[in-house]
């Protein structure tokens, strides 16, 4: 995993090598002043050498204005490759995210994936900026301050050394439980950040049920759970950061204690004063880089849990790696299932070997009881679901095989109009337009003059450009519905699936909608999932789907003959329920 965090440095390489050699520089310049402050003291203040004494100051201070220019240098242009490197792994990170198949976002929740590209991706930021600036400056400072220590001093610098292996203990030690509530702790973020979107969404229908307490309790048991795995994180870090600060400032004790004791019996001359002086200034410069570490481990341990996450996304595997190398352009509009089986899970069978045909211009409608797999027969042609090793059978257009087709020909030869219409936050026409983007506005006029949308967008006050709110939250589901149809005429394609299209619409809606339909419809190869059984009396051909496999097959006047068929069952169902409403309103009216 550390070989591939490095690669994000290779395109920035010129930047990260000035970035690494002005770290080093602000290293090497803290060393002059202990090293100024032992001359002053043994040598220019006892020689009385005022020049040098006001030389060696002003001195000092010009290095430490190179110093201040060293680190805008590396806090500017070091945070410029940092941002540059999260740049990078956003873009890598959407783009995967868009070649993933459906059955990642099955089971995965979108609040989690957020909470991937945000947070993850900016604690990873920052440790690509200071990462390294920390660990080069920290390791040369105490490099060269207890080298220079032991110059001064090698009982007291052998002392400290001896000191050292017992501070690599104790961060060795905390580091795992560091790691394993670091980890705790990012995946509590991602779950609260899932629940607060997961509610968000469904504001609506929370307060369409008066549920805000349920979801108060929802959230609040979730927040708990996030504080108590805090709780974990930060005592783990305290204890950590407590000791080892506790192990720097013994550091200071056995400075004075074994310094005091040296100098008492073997006497105190200017210079062994100088250098006691100069050892107490070098300890605090000691020291500072150690604390330094111990505080980039939280860092290092939020950033490490974070790139884990994204590392797992980037590794999933995407739809592309079953895509096929032939270009699907121009097709009649045939498809066959052949003895086809599929499974979501093992051992749990959707489609039980299913088999149909539908020719050029035909429409083939699918009815039944929720759940029998008219959605994934319609899920299956686009392969949004792919026939993977638990499965069986094959799916032709115009007698090919879909997985010789490239994802992107075959899906651009197929319009689907779902009953959950999606629409982007935006306006109107943007939306419209995603049926094709590089479209005309006259192309964009006439297909929502198809879809019976063009005149109402016309007495809106901002017409075209109108915005249409997060999925179109400002418009009625007949409006959204026919944005969706007219999204589909921009596009053209020749093949249809329509899935329960106009179930969620009042009468009248839908039958402006139905009409909207047909029109699409005219010329193309059809593949319609109904809800009520009206609306697809005129299809070619009819397919009750059951328990995962066909059970009848035939046009209406062929099934409804059969008394003892689903569909016959099916049609007296709603056929009475139709005439109970009817019965209701007539009584009302009267």
């Amino acid at each position: 995993m550390f070989k591939r965090f490095i690669s994000y440095y290779r395109p920035h390489k010129a930047l990260f090598i000035l970035d690494m050699t002005a770290s080093l520089l602000i290293a090497v310049i803290g060393l002059g002043y202990p090293i100024i402050t032992r001359h002053m003291l043994s040598t220019w203040v006892p020689e009385h050498d005022v020049k040098m004494i006001i030389i060696a100051s002003f001195s000092l201070l010009g290095i430490y204005m190179a110093r201040a220019l060293l680190r805008y240098f590396t806090q500017y242009y070091g945070h410029v490759m940092g941002v540059r490197i999260q740049f990078t792994m956003r873009e890598e990170l959407f783009t995967k995210l868009q070649r993933l198949p459906f059955s990642y976002y099955d089971e995965h929740e979108t609040g989690t994936i957020l909470s991937t590209m945000t947070n993850d991706l900016f604690e990873i930021s920052e440790l690509a900026h200071h990462g390294p600036e920390n660990i080069l400056i920290a390791s040369f400072t105490i490099l060269g301050s207890l080298i220079y220590l032991i110059l001064i001093n090698w009982i007291l610098g052998l002392t400290l050394i001896l000191m050292i292996p017992i501070l690599i203990f104790v961060t060795y030690y905390f580091k795992k439980k560091f790691h394993v509530n670091g980890r705790k702790s990012r995946e509590a973020t991602a779950v609260l950040n899932a629940r607060t979107a997961n509610s968000i969404e469904g504001i609506r229908v929370t307060k369409a049920f008066t549920n805000q307490k349920l979801e108060e309790e929802k959230f609040a048991e979730t927040n708990r759970d996030f504080l108590r795995v805090r709780t974990d994180l930060f005592i783990s870090m305290g204890t950590y950061f407590s000791i080892s600060q506790f192990i720097a400032d013994f550091f200071n004790v056995l400075v004075i204690l074994f310094g005091g004791l040296l100098l008492y019996y073997y006497g105190v001359s200017q210079s062994q004063l100088a250098d006691y002086s100069a050892f107490v200034v070098s300890i605090s410069l000691f020291i500072t880089p150690v604390n330094q570490l111990t505080n980039f481990m939280e860092q290092y341990e939020s950033a490490a849990s974070g790139f884990e996450r994204f590392i797992n996304v980037i590794d999933e595997v995407e739809e592309t790696i079953n895509d096929g190398h032939e270009i699907l352009k121009t097709i009649s509009g045939e498809i066959e299932f052949s003895h086809v089986t599929f499974c979501y899970q093992k051992n749990r069978k959707i489609l039980d070997d299913v088999s149909f045909k539908i020719k050029k211009g035909q429409t083939l409608a699918l009815v039944g009881p929720s759940g029998g797999g008219k959605t994934t027969i319609c899920h299956l042609i686009p392969r949004f679901y792919f026939l993977n090793e638990m499965c069986s059978g094959a799916i032709y257009i115009d007698g090919r095989n879909i997985n010789d087709f490239t994802l992107e020909s075959l899906r651009k030869n197929i319009g689907i109009v779902q009953q959950d219409v999606y629409l982007f936050a935006g306006t109107i026409k943007e939306n419209i337009r995603y049926g094709k983007p590089d479209a005309t506005d006259e192309e964009i006029y006439e297909a929502a003059k198809k879809a019976d949308i063009y005149y109402y967008v016309e007495a809106l006050p901002e017409k075209w450009d109108t915005n249409i709110g997060e999925r179109g939250s400002k418009l009625s589901g007949g409006q959204k519905q026919r944005i969706a149809i007219a999204r589909i005429f921009l596009k053209n394609p020749p093949l249809l699936i329509l899935d329960e299209a106009t179930s969620a619409l009042d009468n009248a809606t839908e039958m402006i909608i139905q009409r909207a339909l047909n029109k699409l419809s005219e010329g193309r190869t059809c593949l319609i999932v109904a809800h009520r059984l009206s609306t697809i009396k005129n299809a070619d051909v009819i397919a009750v789907i059951d328990k995962g496999q066909i059970s009848e097959m035939g046009p209406h006047e062929e099934l409804i003959k059969n008394p003892k068929g689903v569909y016959h069952f099916l049609h007296e169902l709603q056929f009475r329920l139709d005439q109970n409403k009817k019965d209701v309103h007539s009584k009302v009216d009267k």
